[in-house]
């Protein structure tokens, strides 16, 4: 008998080592997947001006261009939750990097307007897809680990994403051609894919780690009667302050330089300082985020994080003294950067919702904000000032730190 019982006691290790140990492997998985996701999307940005030249494109039809690859991510962003859980995000994962790997070079050797057009709409259609079911599949690993990782991953999007803006750089002054230097980095991608396949979570597994998560959720909440579907308040309302975030990140893509040259009379070579600057700071602290949420918490994170961006807009607005206004860039970076993961993290443990619901809906409202948020604000700046524009940006922050003190 007590034989028995040892062989059991045995097993029963054996088994949650194991799991343990899929489970190490499904983060390290995850983390290489945001660190292609930030190289593959970002690889494209060095690329826009060699497509310009090429095509003898205008600013307009150059500014076409730049809407498709949006346009593409944010059609994918919802029908992404729907082929996740039909084919697990694993699969989806694959399908959207090989999509990304494929399209890249060939936004090179794209001959004409409309062919660029579909091109880098496809190409966005990948990024968006990868997007979607990376986060899902990180949300699922940050619920089984019981550990936060969310910070971390987007920290290593932000690496991949300064990696591939300099690499392709880096690999044609190295005596590539840009043709030749796109392809190393997509033979990369599907390298990085094909050896860490194996190791992110497959459909069943998925499958079970949701539906136990549902059920405990449910439990603890004591309520059965919530339905499972997007359309809830609690994601909703995660949805609009992830448009308001990304809308500040998109505001600095897109506008920072034209801000420092144009109102700041930084001189053309140096504009784009400030993205530096911002991109840098969000890297480094969404890399020590999880450390951050755990010894703090989320309310001290979004609600600090958004009267510090605020602060640093204004950095950037009032100041005439260069170093305070790079200093604002640097605020705004720093009181950004762990908002989003939280707001993803929250989207992932909403009771009765399954992550493969709630987190493709909040990418979603999320993701617009990055796309249609910088052209609102263009449109702010053309009625007023940019400087207004910015101080938009600051009042919507000043909402999400507001609705976040409210939020039981």
């Amino acid at each position: 008998m007590q034989i028995c019982i040892n062989l059991q006691h045995v097993n029963t290790n054996k088994i949650f080592m194991n799991s343990l140990k899929k489970i190490k492997k499904a983060k390290i998985a995850t983390q290489l997947i945001f660190l292609v996701c930030g190289l593959g999307l970002s690889s494209w940005a060095p690329m826009v001006p060699i497509v310009k030249n090429n095509l003898n494109l205008n600013e307009a039809n150059l500014g076409v261009v730049l809407l498709m690859l949006g346009l593409g991510a944010l059609i994918m962003m919802p029908i992404s939750g729907y082929l996740i859980n039909r084919f697990g995000s694993r699969k989806i994962i694959a399908i959207g990097t090989i999509v990304i790997a494929i399209t890249l070079p060939v936004l090179l050797i794209t001959p004409s307007y409309y062919g660029i057009l579909l091109t880098l709409f496809v190409f966005g259609c990948g990024v968006g897809t990868v997007d979607v079911a990376m986060n899902s599949h990180g949300i699922q690993v940050q619920n089984t680990f019981e550990k936060q990782i969310m910070s971390s991953l987007h920290g290593l999007f932000s690496v991949g994403g300064i990696i591939g803006s300099l690499g392709l750089g880096l690999l044609i002054k190295m005596g590539l051609s840009p043709l030749l230097s796109a392809i190393v980095i997509s033979i990369t991608l599907i390298i990085l894919i094909i050896s860490q396949y194996k190791n992110l979570f497959d459909y069943q597994f998925e499958k079970d780690t949701i539906n136990r998560f549902i059920e405990k959720t449910e439990k603890e909440e004591n309520n059965n009667s919530k339905s499972f579907q997007w359309l809830n308040k609690t994601v909703l309302l995660l949805g609009f302050m992830c448009f308001t975030v990304f809308l500040s990140e998109g505001a600095m893509l897109d506008w920072s330089a034209l801000f420092l040259k144009n109102t700041k009379s930084v001189a053309v070579e140096f504009a784009g300082i400030g993205y530096a600057f911002f991109s840098i700071s969000m890297a480094i602290m969404r890399l020590l985020g999880d450390k951050l949420v755990e010894k703090l918490n989320s309310k001290i994170i979004v609600i600090g994080g958004s009267i510090l961006s605020i602060i640093g807009l204004f950095f950037m607005v009032f100041s005439f003294y260069i170093p305070l206004v790079l200093i604002g860039f640097v605020l705004l970076g720093i009181g950004a950067s762990n908002i989003v993961p939280i707001f993803f993290s929250e989207g992932g443990r909403i009771s009765g919702i399954s992550p493969n619901i709630s987190i493709p809906a909040i990418t979603t409202m999320g993701y617009a904000g990055q796309l249609v948020g910088p052209a609102l604000l263009g449109f702010i700046a053309h009625l007023y000032t940019m400087e207004i524009a910015f101080i938009t940006i600051a009042g919507l922050m000043l909402l999400v730190a507001i609705i976040y003190s409210l939020k039981k």
